[in-house]
C-alpha cells in the first residue's frame, strides 16, 4: 500500500468521520449501518486511491462510496420501501454535492449529538455514545475513561444504537421547552471530548489530539445554534482558555510544564480574549452553571499573565462553588490542590482524606496531588508511595518523566 494513501485515509478518517457518520445516519436512521458502510468505504479507499491516485475530495469520495454501500445493503435486508427511497435520494444528493463545484454537504453532527443524548437511551451511555459514533473514539479507550471492561461498554454502545434504529429516535436539535435536560449531556459529552484530547496531546496520540479541535467546533457550532444558553457559551469560554496554553505545556526540551509555572508569554493572547467575552457574555444571563465557574476558575489563572501571581483565595472560593454544584472526584482533587496553595498543605491533605477511598483508587491526579502534598507537610515516605502510584497510574510518558523527577528530588533529599 502506497504510505502517502495511507497517510491520507487516515486524515480524511481522522477529520471527517463524525460529519460523514452524522450524514449518513440522519437519513438512514440507522447508526450501525452507517458505520458499517463508512467501515467499507475506509477500506476500499486504500486500493482504489493506490491504484487512481488520491481524488481531489477525499471526503466527498468518501461519502458517495458509503451511500453506495448503505444502499446497497439497505436494498439486501428487509428494509421498507420507504426506507430505501430516502436513502436512494440521500445518495443522489451526495453524488450531486460530489460533482459540484466547490463540493460540500451540511454538518449535522449536533443533530447526531443530541440523538446520543436523547431520554430514551439510558443517561449512563450518553458521553460514550457521542464519543464513539461522533468522533469515532474506540469501546477500549472509552472504557478505559469510564473504568468499566470493553466488552461492557461494547454491549451499552450496541444496545443504544440499535435503540435509536428501532425506536426511531429523530435526529434533530429538540424544541425550546424539551432543551434544558439534553443540554446538560451534550455540555458533558463534549467537554469529555476535549478532555480525552487534552490528555492525548501529552500522550502523543495524534487521533486523541485531534479531539481536542472536533470538541472545540462542536462547542462553537452549539453556541451558535443556542445563542442564549449561558452554559454553552461557558462550555466554549472553558475550552478556549485551556487551549490558550497548549503550547506551554512543555519546555523548549519538550518536557512538561505545570500550570503555576508555564511562561505566560507562550500563552495565546488572542484566544484568552475570546475566551473573556464568552465568559463576560455568560454572565449578562444571571444563571451561573458548572461550566461558566469552571471557565471563571480558568480565568483567574489566566491574570497571572496581567499580574505575575495567582489568586489561590479567589480559586479556592470558586471550587466551593463547584463541589457543591457538582461533586465530581475531579472537581474535589482540584479544589484540595488549590485550598493546600491558599490555606496550606495540611488543609489540602484534610480535603483529600475526605473523598472516598474506591473513587480514588485508580484516579491518577488524586495520588499526584496527594504527593506534593505530604511532601509540603513533611510526610516524605507516605509521598514516595503516592508519587510511585501516580507514575503508574500515568497514561502520559511526559507527565510520568515530570513525576519521576520530583520523586528523584524527595528521594535525594532523604538520602
Amino acid at each position: 500500500m502506497d504510505h502517502d494513501v495511507g497517510r491520507a485515509t487516515e486524515r480524511v478518517a481522522r477529520q471527517s468521520y463524525g460529519k460523514l457518520i452524522a450524514f449518513l445516519a440522519a437519513r438512514s436512521g440507522d447508526v450501525p449501518a452507517a458505520e458499517d458502510a463508512l467501515s467499507e468505504a475506509l477500506a476500499k479507499a486504500l486500493n482504489v486511491w493506490s491504484e487512481r491516485g488520491i481524488p481531489d475530495n477525499p471526503e466527498a469520495w468518501l461519502l458517495v462510496a458509503a451511500r453506495r454501500n448503505l444502499y446497497g445493503a439497505a436494498r439486501h435486508a428487509s428494509v421498507k420501501a420507504a426506507a430505501r427511497d430516502t436513502i436512494s435520494l440521500a445518495f443522489e444528493e451526495a453524488e450531486e454535492r460530489m460533482n459540484a463545484d466547490g463540493p460540500t454537504f451540511p454538518d449535522e453532527r449536533l443533530k447526531l449529538l443530541f440523538t446520543c443524548t436523547h431520554p430514551a437511551i439510558d443517561q449512563s451511555v450518553h458521553t460514550p455514545l457521542m464519543l464513539q459514533t461522533v468522533l469515532g473514539i474506540d469501546a477500549r479507550t472509552i472504557s478505559q475513561a469510564f473504568i468499566v471492561s470493553p466488552e461492557t461498554m461494547s454491549q451499552r454502545l450496541v444496545r443504544a444504537k440499535i435503540k435509536i434504529r428501532e425506536a426511531h429516535i429523530p435526529f434533530a436539535v429538540p424544541d425550546r421547552c424539551a432543551l434544558p435536560e439534553r443540554l446538560t449531556s451534550v455540555l458533558s459529552a463534549i467537554y469529555a471530548a476535549y478532555g480525552l484530547g487534552w490528555d492525548g496531546l501529552d500522550g502523543g496520540d495524534g487521533k486523541r489530539s485531534s479531539l481536542v479541535d472536533e470538541a472545540i467546533w462542536l462547542g462553537r457550532a452549539l453556541n451558535a445554534t443556542m445563542a442564549q444558553e449561558p452554559e454553552a457559551m461557558g462550555l466554549l469560554s472553558l475550552m478556549l482558555y485551556c487551549e490558550a496554553r497548549r503550547t506551554a505545556r512543555r519546555d523548549a526540551d519538550g518536557q512538561y510544564v505545570p500550570l503555576d509555572e508555564q511562561d505566560t508569554a507562550r500563552w495565546n493572547a488572542i484566544m484568552i480574549a475570546e475566551a473573556d467575552g464568552l465568559l463576560r457574555q455568560a454572565g449578562t444571563f444571571d444563571r451561573f452553571g458548572p461550566f461558566q465557574c469552571q471557565a471563571a476558575i480558568q480565568s483567574v489563572h489566566t491574570e497571572r499573565r496581567r499580574t505575575g501571581v495567582t489568586d489561590w483565595t479567589a480559586l479556592a472560593m470558586l471550587y466551593d462553588a463547584l463541589v457543591l454544584m457538582t461533586p465530581t472526584v475531579g472537581a474535589r482533587v482540584s479544589q484540595a490542590a488549590v485550598v493546600g496553595r491558599a490555606q496550606g498543605p495540611a488543609t489540602g491533605l484534610h480535603h483529600l482524606n475526605q473523598i472516598t477511598e474506591r473513587d480514588i483508587v485508580s484516579y491518577q491526579p488524586y495520588w499526584a496531588v496527594r504527593a506534593h502534598l505530604l511532601v509540603e507537610v513533611g510526610e516524605t515516605g507516605s509521598a514516595v508511595m503516592a508519587y510511585r502510584t501516580a507514575i503508574g497510574l500515568s497514561g502520559s510518558s511526559a507527565i510520568r518523566k515530570f513525576l519521576q523527577e520530583r520523586l528523584d528530588t524527595v528521594l535525594a533529599d532523604r538520602s
